[in-house]
């Protein structure tokens, strides 16, 4: 899309601030190198996303290198002990590709045992690999500590303390929520979901539109369900009566 409509793309440039108000906003930011810019406005979208926010766990050792939210390759961890905590879908998937490339993956989940909203074809095969004992799962359980050679769990039955070398802590993300207050947008109820007009999707902040995972809250699971999708940053422009053009 942003080749065909040939977007002006302005990558690796993180967004500061913003200021202003509608009509006249001027969007502050900084590049990789420290530099900062400026861009100009009449109106704003904001799609920014969820995934640069990690749930963090509140554990002793969660800061060590050995520790990601992210899951990217599962070739670096060939023949390491590999612990993912998490029971969704990416923890599913992470454990699946860690073990098909060589990895002895343990699984931990507060959860009784994989969630029946796992993607169909997902599903079976972790519950499969379990099953086998070609994975290990400790469900109904919590990581309570991360040192450099292990780590500690929680079990039903006991304390226990594994081998490990690498943890995947995929444990969710969260919004933004500080940046888009830093912008003047409201949110209410226990969701924290934004004041926003469902007609346009301008937010409580006139001439600011918002699109995407944003409009979720704190149920940013649902923007992944296909029933119910989310409107994307180019429906702000339709609900105001524009359209995307290419030119």
């Amino acid at each position: 899309m942003a080749a065909y409509y040939r977007l002006d793309m302005r990558l690796y440039q993180r967004v500061e601030r913003v200021a202003g108000a509608d009509g006249a906003f001027t969007v502050h930011t900084v590049d990789r190198f420290g530099r900062l810019g400026a861009l100009h406005a009449r109106k704003l979208a904001v799609s920014s996303g969820y995934y640069d926010l990690p749930n963090p766990m509140g554990i002793p050792g969660e800061d060590l290198p050995k520790v990601t939210h992210y899951y990217v390759d599962p070739h670096p961890y060939f023949g390491m002990d590999v612990t993912v905590i998490g029971g969704k879908n990416s923890a599913a998937i992470a454990a699946l590709e860690l073990w098909r490339h060589g990895a002895r993956v343990t699984l931990v989940y507060r959860g009784p045992g994989i969630p029946p909203h796992v993607k169909y074809w997902i599903k079976p095969d972790i519950e499969n690999r379990i099953k086998n004992s070609e994975i290990k799962a400790y469900f109904n359980s919590n990581v309570v500590e991360i040192t450099p050679d292990t780590v500690i769990v929680e079990t039903p039955a006991s304390r226990e303390t594994l081998r490990n070398d690498f943890v995947f802590a995929m444990t969710g993300y969260h919004l933004d929520f500080e940046f888009l207050e830093s912008m003047g947008v409201r949110f209410e109820g226990p969701d924290r979901q934004p004041v926003c007009n469902q007609e346009t999707l301008e937010s409580s902040v006139p001439g600011i539109y918002l699109a995407g995972v944003i409009l979720a809250g704190d149920r940013t699971n649902e923007i992944f369900h296909r029933e119910r999708p989310f409107p994307r940053a180019s429906d702000c422009a339709r609900a105001h009566g524009r359209t995307l053009k290419k030119i």
